[in-house]
């Protein structure tokens, strides 16, 4: 085949958003059109918080791409759904337990006197804002349900160890800095701890807005990998600095998700929808017996990074959103025969060969976990992340972005921290850094690109603010935080171009 014909098949591929490095942002067709059930990023690690490393921390991040000044009615989550935490600790990969989330949003059509007239005003607050909500138009606040699906099938929410109840209460997402000048400490009164079912140790929860840890050059990737693969890692600049995400971070004792016998978990979060439930967002007519309305459909599904936009095709995307862990036989051709590779080389020639098929290096990485890493006792291949929780969490200093590909056994693909560079991690893995390490690829059993740094461009400035590396375009805030919740502050609406 001649190069303009390659280059035509080429184009007409790239289209589809097949390219997109994004995480899970707007990954498949219909899910783009709902981004409060988006399910951006998932990140599973063991707590590396000081005193806290007899827990894992998983967050869920959901309603991608938010412009830090995207008022009047910023960024809720929506009412008239379920978005879960699933929990799978004997490898079957089914859930074992289900941390299911429910919001409720209730409007208190705030009014001021106009001309005689009292008058609904049309803003999110009326004035500063602190914790007790009073000058919030819209107050959002959640329950959490803790479903354990096997044995005893039992069903309760989760209590309030901080306020007393059953019901928690999200911050409002950062309007401004004179609407609330230190977010940080307004947002740090919603970090509850709680008791959860079942669990004879507290956890916490928090849930809202904070600054978007995925970095990615996601400009140029969108253009035809406009940028070199195996260039400096740090040579473009992190499309995602100035966006914000709304994070569902949940840290649980390590005893209460393990079964006792296996120390590997697995993890994957759902946004799921109820079938003619209505639209309004008034809790007015808010049902608080969530588990009695009509049947679920879930819409957004998320474990691994990448996996949707990389690796599934574009007829199979919302198949896969839809879908569940256990009939992930029905996709494994994108696994053994990606197709990413070939685009690359297409693009790139040499510089980005194709590994040979069938691909069981990627089963490993995406499908199995990792043998003597993180693949369970007994393991149904499903696309899941994979956590052994007796691998010792590494210090924030210490750890290192490219996870376990940079000898960091703590890291992506054993489950995933904020810190981890997964862009750079899975293209090295899907142009073969692995093969022959953990799987083959067709008949070859060495790294055929001979380990080229294979890079979108764009890192993180550190694990933490202690840890910052400046170098090439990296933007000294792109950092995380060493204690729970780890991603960092949610970026102001106001004043422009406040950068921290």
């Amino acid at each position: 085949m001649n190069r303009s014909a390659r280059l035509a098949i080429m184009l007409v591929a790239a289209s589809s958003p097949l390219l997109s490095l994004a995480s899970s942002h707007r990954e498949a067709p219909l899910i783009a059109g709902s981004p409060r059930l988006d399910g951006t990023d998932l990140y599973l690690f063991r707590s590396y918080e000081a005193g806290r490393d007899a827990y894992v921390t998983v967050i869920a991040n959901y309603l991608p791409f938010q412009d830090p000044n995207g008022g009047p009615n910023f960024y809720q989550l929506d009412p008239q759904a379920v978005y879960a935490i699933n929990i799978n600790n004997d490898g079957d990969a089914k859930p074992d337990i289900s941390f299911q989330f429910h919001f409720r949003n209730e409007r208190k059509n705030l009014a001021v006197s106009a001309g005689g007239q009292n008058v609904p005003v049309p803003l999110l607050n009326i004035g500063p804002v602190d914790k007790s909500g009073k000058t919030l138009n819209v107050q959002e606040s959640y329950t959490l349900t803790v479903a354990r699906i096997k044995g005893s099938g039992s069903q309760a929410l989760a209590e309030n160890a901080t306020l007393g109840g059953t019901r928690f209460w999200k911050p409002v997402d950062n309007i401004g800095k004179k609407s609330i000048p230190d977010y940080a400490a307004y947002a740090g009164n919603f970090i509850y701890e709680v008791n959860i079912p079942g669990c004879d140790t507290p956890g916490r929860v928090f849930v809202g807005q904070r600054k978007e840890g995925f970095v990615i050059n996601v400009g140029e990737i969108f253009d035809l990998v406009n940028t070199n693969p195996v260039g400096p890692r740090d040579a473009e600049p992190n499309d995602l600095s100035r966006k914000n995400v709304t994070s569902l971070a949940l840290e649980v004792p390590i005893k209460c998700l393990t079964n006792g016998k296996d120390p590997v978990i697995a993890a994957w979060t759902t946004a799921s929808v109820a079938n003619a439930a209505p639209r309004s967002t008034d809790s007015a007519d808010q049902s608080e017996a969530e588990s009695s309305r009509a049947a679920w459909t879930q819409v957004s599904r998320l474990a691994n990074p990448l996996v949707n936009e990389v690796v599934i095709g574009l007829p199979d995307k919302d198949k896969f959103n839809a879908s569940d862990p256990l009939n992930d036989a029905q996709v494994l051709k994108y696994v053994t025969n990606p197709t990413l590779p070939v685009l690359l080389n297409v693009l790139f020639g040499n510089a980005a060969k194709v590994p040979e098929t069938p691909r069981n290096d990627l089963v490993a990485a995406f499908l199995t976990g990792v043998k003597g890493l993180n693949q369970p006792l007994t393991v149904r291949p499903a696309e899941l992340m994979r956590l052994n929780t007796s691998t010792a969490p590494t210090p924030p200093a210490m750890q290192n972005d490219l996870g376990v590909l940079g000898g960091d056994l703590a890291g992506f693909p054993n489950g995933r921290r904020p810190f981890d560079d997964v862009a750079d991690i899975e293209l090295r893995v899907l142009e073969g850094a692995l093969c022959g390490k953990i799987g083959s690829c067709g008949s070859q059993t060495m790294d055929p690109n001979n380990g080229a740094p294979y890079t979108d461009g764009a890192r993180a400035a550190g694990p933490d603010a202690a840890s910052v590396k400046i170098s090439g375009a990296v933007n000294p805030a792109d950092t995380y935080l060493d204690v729970f919740p780890y991603l960092n502050t949610a970026l102001p609406g106001s004043p422009n171009g406040v950068a921290d």
